[in-house]
């Protein structure tokens, strides 16, 4: 294992492991779970072949409406930095090399050069990122489900010796045919609580939970109207201002260190029974400032392991974006804004890494 690896490892703990922490054991010997042939949320509302989800509601006439929303033409962008040491699940890398000074040329009579790159990531899942299909399922008794009903080993794109090269039908690129253009909700969860960040949750009554009713007061106390259908919801908690832009730049090996240790400890986020919220509003996308924007290591339902990625993308094709900056619209007092985010068309991946745009 390199010096890499032993960095984030140290720096960051698994947060899905985390979110079970003390029950592994009990997680270990628990049953399969054959609820979703019960709960029948397959085939999707969108038909049994879909492979977009949600992203299917944005639709050219709820496009049209959504532009009304620009007043001011300012906009920012909501990604963040992605660096070798930036805080990860686990064992994910980002780690960028030069393999040349320059990695070309000279060519021609003007002399001309050029640089390249070299990446080693989990290029779906590192800094922000967006989950796609094949990112969460539910093991049970008659295989792993993911969305629309579809089979894990059956779904998997193979090469000649039959290894899995991609996630074929719940590849991200049938999302990124799409791109999300939306009314975004911004709710501020450190104005509403009081605190600043929202508390990493012990327990399943901590403030760092954010309920379905939660949610609703939240939009009537920002004065914002209700979420309709297409929209996309996003969650401030504070959280993710461990490693903000505006800080990471000029932060030390210790203090990114910290960071690292803090951001991986828990975090603050939505509970199920806001996802199942969202799902009834019939919303398009998700998001938040936190690694899995799911309330961990605790959430409403003790033992449960991040469910509002089982509940929003599994069951409802509502895809999710993790780790995001909000400070420049926080800055600027900006709740309500239009979003505008497609994913990259990488064939297979389990999700995609990007930089949203907002508009006001």
């Amino acid at each position: 294992m390199g010096h890499r690896s032993l960095m984030v490892l140290t720096g960051a703990a698994c947060l899905l492991t985390a979110a079970l922490a003390g029950t592994a054991g009990a997680q270990q010997a628990a049953p399969l779970n054959d609820k979703p042939f019960e709960e029948k949320w397959w085939p999707s509302e969108f038909g049994p072949d879909d492979k977009a989800g949600a992203i299917n509601r944005i639709t050219p006439e709820y496009v049209l409406k959504v532009f009304k929303l620009v007043k001011q033409g300012k906009s920012a962008t909501l990604g963040k930095f992605y660096d070798r040491d930036i805080p990860a699940v686990g064992s994910r890398i980002w780690d960028m090399v030069l393999p040349g000074t320059p990695a070309g040329g000279p060519l021609g009579s003007n002399q001309l050069l050029f640089h390249d790159e070299f990446v080693t990531a989990e290029i779906g899942q590192i800094g922000t990122q967006f989950d796609g299909p094949g990112h969460i399922g539910v093991r049970t008794s008659k295989g792993d489900i993911f969305y629309n009903g579809r089979e894990r080993e059956a779904t998997y794109k193979r090469d000649g010796v039959k290894r899995p090269i991609g996630m074929g039908d719940l590849g991200v690129e049938h999302v990124a045919e799409k791109a999300y253009i939306c009314r975004a909700v911004l709710l501020d969860g450190p104005k509403y609580r009081g605190v600043n960040p929202l508390p990493i949750p012990r327990d399943t009554k901590s403030p760092g939970i954010i309920t379905a009713e939660d949610v609703k007061a939240m939009v009537k106390a920002q004065g914002l109207d209700e979420i309709g259908e297409g929209d996309c919801l996003f969650l401030y908690t504070g959280h993710g201002d461990l490693w903000k832009n505006s800080v990471w730049p000029s932060m030390n090996a210790q203090q990114r260190a910290e960071a690292r240790a803090k951001f991986g400890a828990g975090e603050p986020g939505f509970g199920r029974s806001a996802c199942e919220y969202m799902a009834e509003r019939k919303i398009s996308f998700m998001g938040g400032d936190t690694s899995a924007n799911d309330a961990q290591p605790m959430g409403e339902i003790e033992g449960e392991a991040v469910p509002c990625h089982h509940v929003a993308q599994t069951h409802h094709g509502i895809w999710n974006i993790e780790n995001l900056d909000f400070e420049p619209l926080l800055k600027e007092g900006v709740y309500e804004y239009l979003l505008v985010w497609a994913p990259l068309k990488i064939v297979g991946d389990t999700g995609s890494p990007g930089n949203p745009v907002a508009i006001w």
